[in-house]
């Protein structure tokens, strides 16, 4: 038998005993340890009030305050502004939404030519979805079109806009999803974000990223023991260690 053989039939053995040989963790000894873990109230109040923040549910952000006595990092007043653009270009009022936003703060605009130019560019989806075709045509060659033309990567997003107008029926068009309302959310998403960043705070709240990373600790333990393992994540329920 080759050397190569050997080889691999020994690393077969040693993986075998590794997932033979895993911990087991028992629910009782899984508890105990999450009990010794301090976690100071203060730090989950913060936590939530930053969810609440970002993803700006103003209500419910000045209710809390009240309630657990937590200072948000940001002017609650600053919130509704906020929201007020993302909604504008979530029911497709562009225009709206960039006056709303330089009102807040021209600089966000001025500094961020990929926002401003992915604005324009659902101002001219506004106009083809409501059959604005001449209206569409000028709009992208005087907006966008000298835009295109100082960046490749805007001039193919305007090509692929454009070529919208080529179909009667979007249904067959290989760019039709430009049309749906996750576009409207996709370009919303970006500009509340921007927005956060002007005021120095983070653009995306901390709570999923830190379901990710329970996600990703799970998935790196799984590798090394049986212990109860989180199955639902919404209410916390705990699945029995495989043994």
């Amino acid at each position: 038998m080759s050397l190569f053989w050997i080889a691999i039939r020994r690393l077969a053995e040693i993986e075998g005993r590794m997932a033979t040989s895993k911990k087991v963790i028992t629910r009782e000894e899984w508890e105990k340890r999450l009990n010794d873990v301090k976690i100071r109230k203060e730090d989950m109040n913060k936590l939530v009030m930053n969810f609440l923040v970002t993803e700006g549910y103003v209500e419910a952000a000045e209710k809390f305050r009240m309630e657990s006595g937590t200072e948000p990092d940001i002017d609650l007043a600053t919130i509704s502004d906020r929201m007020a653009v993302k909604k504008a270009v979530q029911c497709g009022n562009v225009e709206d939404a960039i006056e709303k936003v330089n009102d807040l703060n021209p600089e966000i605009l001025d500094t961020n030519p990929q926002l401003f130019f992915h604005l324009q560019q659902q101002r001219l989806i506004e106009l083809i979805r409501n059959g604005r075709i001449e209206e569409a045509l000028e709009f992208a060659q005087e907006e966008l079109a000298p835009r295109g033309e100082e960046n490749q990567s805007f001039l193919e997003e305007l090509e692929r806009t454009v070529s919208l107008l080529a179909f009667e029926d979007v249904s067959n068009c290989p760019v039709g999803e430009l049309l749906d309302i996750s576009q409207r959310l996709k370009t919303a998403s970006e500009v509340n974000a921007a927005i956060l960043t002007s005021q120095s705070h983070e653009k995306d709240p901390k709570l999923p990223s830190l379901l990710k990373m329970l996600i990703w600790a799970q998935n790196q333990l799984d590798e090394k023991a049986a212990y109860p393992r989180i199955k639902d994540l919404s209410n916390a329920t705990f699945e029995d260690p495989a043994v």
